[in-house]
């Protein structure tokens, strides 16, 4: 049996128009879930679409259509963005689908009849676009928070679910459990958030219809989080524990941006425990990006439109300067002039030039055969050696989430490698038919190098890797097995690699 691993994005929200922020993430999980696959476990990747809510009716009858016209519209843009991203994910939840209603009905009606969802009446400051209660005196100068937009005042009856009970449970648990919420300082801020004090939630609404109808009392509707987030178990068939629910859940990880992590690591378990359920085993809040030093913003128009980012430096560009620029779990800044830098050096000079100009020599002087490596020397070994400590390196950031580290250890490699190139020399050797069984051996050394880089760098960069690697002769599919040294065989046809990655002008 291979070990499972289960990873999440948020579901995005529909009345948004998909930006870098939501690519990050889904690149990250993406990034993580083709990782593991390689290494041999069976992955359940998850993305999907939040669809209910006040925001989604309030804009659909802006638009004049009905909210779910405006969810189906909406729901394309996100799934054709992550087409071109290459993102590798086993399912799309939408929230206005039957296996999610079912589930969410099930597990809000489990936690009733257990008394810990109980009915009374509401009176607080509510945020629509944070679809948001706030108290007085969490509001600054009258405002939300978090948006800082206006707040209006809402009395209501509704049925509220008792996070206070829970307190001490969770934190208990995050006392227990280190590597729960990530990074560090995330979970030192959600420990003294629950210290605080956990008040009860209140998990429905009679305001508006768009939603999944309270079980039994369907003039209240289901509080738009506690829909959304049980998304990770309802995409799995909960309650049904036969099928891929008993095979995945818990959860591995959940990767989500830093703004909703108190729902993620304070909501969500103590929902989770109120339901007798598994808590997710870890959740890992990233940070944001600004745009030339500024916050994104729609005013502002500086919003980054990853479409047009893809039209303009390629798939694979934009995904390596995501995860290589900014260490995952802090803020960062995003420009183009950054991104044009990496893929000059990074991607066309480093990468790019290794792989075209050892494979044209395998053709100049071997006619495109891989000749047989003889007695390694200490430089040889050296370039083995460092090759193979990357496999474990890249191993262990990717299980700490370190993308940006385990990239840098790769091109580690990749710069080893052109500077093994420039040391021994191959047109020098090329001179001497007597030297030929020492350039046999470096040939063969600098292109299985590269073969196993390419076969770890194929979780970052698919489509780069797979013509790297068709070019090498490689042509079976990538696999922990393959990461050891000595896959490429002598004999196997070389061809001269493309350039992978065309400069850019800044």
């Amino acid at each position: 049996m291979k070990p499972t691993f289960y990873v999440t994005t948020p579901i995005y929200y529909v009345n948004d128009v998909p930006h870098i922020g939501h690519a990050y993430t889904t690149v990250a999980g993406d990034v993580l879930a083709r990782y593991k696959r390689l290494m041999g476990y069976d992955v359940y990747f998850l993305t999907g679409s939040d669809e209910h809510g006040q925001k989604v009716e309030k804009a659909a009858t802006t638009a004049g259509e009905t909210p779910l016209e405006l969810a189906d519209r909406v729901v394309k843009r996100f799934q054709a963005l992550w087409e071109r991203l290459g993102i590798s994910h086993n399912d799309f939840i939408r929230t206005t689908q039957e296996r999610h209603k079912n589930g969410v009905g099930r597990i809000f009606k489990d936690i009733l009849e257990k008394g810990d969802i109980y009915l009374g009446e509401y009176e607080d400051w509510y945020c629509t676009p944070c679809e948001t209660f706030w108290t007085e005196t969490q509001l600054i100068e009258g405002r939300c928070p978090d948006c800082n937009r206006p707040v209006e005042k809402l009395k209501e009856e509704s049925y509220f679910f008792r996070m206070s009970k829970y307190q001490e449970q969770l934190l208990a648990h995050i006392e227990a459990n280190p590597d729960f919420i990530q990074p560090k300082s995330k979970r030192n801020e959600i420990i003294s958030f629950v210290k605080e004090g956990l008040r009860d939630l209140s998990v429905s609404r009679t305001t508006f219809s768009w939603g999944i109808p309270v079980p039994g009392n369907e003039r209240h509707i289901i509080y738009v989080w506690f829909d959304a987030l049980t998304n990770y178990i309802t995409a799995l068939g909960y309650p049904d524990e036969t099928g891929n629910y008993g095979r995945y859940w818990p959860v591995d990880v959940h990767l989500i941006g830093k703004d909703i992590l108190r729902f993620h690591a304070v909501y969500w378990p103590t929902f989770l425990m109120a339901a007798g359920l598994p808590l997710p085993k870890k959740v890992f809040a990233h940070g944001w990006w600004t745009v030339e030093g500024q916050k994104m913003s729609k005013s502002l128009q500086n919003v980054v439109e990853p479409n047009m980012l893809i039209d303009k430096y390629g798939v694979d560009a934009v995904r390596y300067f995501l995860l290589r620029e900014v260490p995952f779990g802090l803020d960062g800044d995003f420009s183009h002039t950054a991104l044009v830098q990496r893929i000059n050096s990074d991607l066309a000079n480093d990468v790019g030039n290794l792989l075209s100009r050892s494979t044209a020599m395998a053709v100049k002087y071997f006619d495109g055969i891989l000749p047989a490596a003889t007695l390694l020397t200490e430089a040889d070994q050296a370039l083995k050696l460092k090759t193979e400590e990357m496999v474990a390196t890249v191993d262990k950031f990717i299980d700490e989430m370190a993308f940006s580290k385990a990239l840098q250890a790769i091109w580690e490699v990749i710069s080893a490698g052109n500077k093994y190139i420039d040391d021994m020399a191959p047109w020098t050797l090329a001179k001497d038919p007597a030297l030929s069984g020492r350039l046999a051996t470096v040939m063969y050394t600098m292109l299985e190098s590269q073969r196993i880089t390419h076969c770890i760098l194929s979780a970052f960069l698919p489509a780069t890797s797979e013509k790297a690697l068709a070019s090498l002769g490689w042509n079976e599919a990538v696999s922990k097995e393959g990461l050891a040294w000595g896959g490429l065989k002598a004999g196997t046809t070389i061809t001269k690699a493309e350039a992978l990655f065309p400069r850019m002008e800044e």
